[in-house]
């Protein structure tokens, strides 16, 4: 099944796609006031799509019955702009992602993005088996998910393997390790498949490098050069307007120092996002926190009570804010914050 015109060459092209958060109330009960608010924020702040269900949205989504009802309300949000790449996290053994696929298109999303996390003790042959009878219910995005946060290390083979089913569309590249990034490139172009696969960053680790900086990929006795084209990132859920103006700045092609000096301050900041200091346990609460002092959620509670801030976490995005507040966009937040929540 293919993609949209439309939709098929804004992926393409490159987009910024923020991994949605959850948004709850203290009592850990879906606020969908504040979901809807935080779907309207990325598409004013210029989100080419959305990423519903995914790590950001917290996996546990599904055990709480919230599926659904979250990705109808990203979808009913999107209904009155043209042209958003919709996008739903798939996960589970095959038959709960089949399902999840076949939610997702009944509800208008354009591709499932495909976690393998649950498919821990899978041969290779199996992981394949299993991309491939879900790319037949929705067209796949490919998700390299790092090890930290529970996903499972993909060899070079397995990502030729899975480059060459013809209903994938996109690889979300996001092992936060170089070698492992690289080995994603590599079994794209293995397989041929550069020009029907776009490759997206999940690095968040690597976000300014990773959208600059080309790959030159041997094959047949010729490089093949390869580019990750946008980003789908749960760093981009938050300061999501000065992200899509940095992206723009990307695309327009105008390489200097300044621009890739940006890699480690924006890197800097997701230290704190992310909570690295702690192997990225607060990474999910990190985003809500930034989230939190906007106005556009109430707090960051997770459906896990035991996923909080880390301790310092708070003082650490204290520094970034301090240290490189002109990344933010409290601003444009605080402009539109109650139109919004209306």
């Amino acid at each position: 099944m293919p993609l949209r015109p439309d939709i098929a060459a804004l992926l393409r092209r490159g987009s910024v796609i923020p991994a949605h958060p959850l948004a709850l109330t203290a009592r850990r009960k879906l606020d969908e006031r504040r979901q809807r608010a935080l779907a309207r924020y990325y598409l004013d702040a210029g989100s080419g799509g959305l990423a519903v269900g995914v790590h950001a949205t917290q996996f546990a989504i599904r055990e709480a019955g919230l599926y659904e009802p979250v990705l109808r309300i990203a979808a009913e949000e999107a209904a009155s702009r043209s042209s958003v790449i919709m996008i739903a996290g798939l996960s589970g053994k095959t038959a709960q992602a089949k399902n999840e696929a076949g939610i997702a298109s009944r509800l208008g999303y354009h591709a499932g993005m495909l976690s393998l996390a649950p498919m821990r003790a899978a041969s290779l042959d199996q992981l394949i088996k299993h991309c491939a009878a879900v790319a037949a219910q929705i067209p796949l995005i490919g998700f390299y998910l790092q090890p930290a946060v529970g996903g499972i290390p993909l060899p070079m083979e397995f990502w030729r393997r899975f480059a060459a089913i013809e209903d994938v569309v996109a690889i979300k590249i996001a092992p936060f390790n170089r070698y492992a990034t690289l080995e994603v490139v590599r079994g794209v172009v293995a397989a041929r498949a550069e020009e029907r696969i776009t490759l997206y960053t999940g690095n968040d680790d690597h976000i300014v490098l990773d959208l600059a900086v080309p790959f030159d990929i041997p094959r047949n006795g010729e490089n093949v050069r390869v580019r990750i084209k946008g980003g789908l990132l749960g760093h981009w859920s938050v300061w999501t307007k000065t992200a899509a103006a940095l992206f723009e700045r990307i695309r327009r092609g105008k390489i200097d120092e300044d621009l890739l000096a940006l890699d480690s301050r924006v890197t800097d900041c997701n230290s704190a996002f992310f909570d690295v200091a702690h192997n990225f346990a607060g990474c999910i609460p990190g985003c809500h926190e930034v989230l939190r002092r906007q106005g556009l959620l109430a707090g960051t509670w997770c459906l896990d009570p035991k996923e909080k801030l880390s301790p310092g976490q708070a003082q650490e995005i204290d520094r970034v804010y301090r240290e490189h507040g002109d990344l933010a966009d409290d601003g444009f937040v605080r402009a539109n914050l109650e139109r919004w929540l209306t």
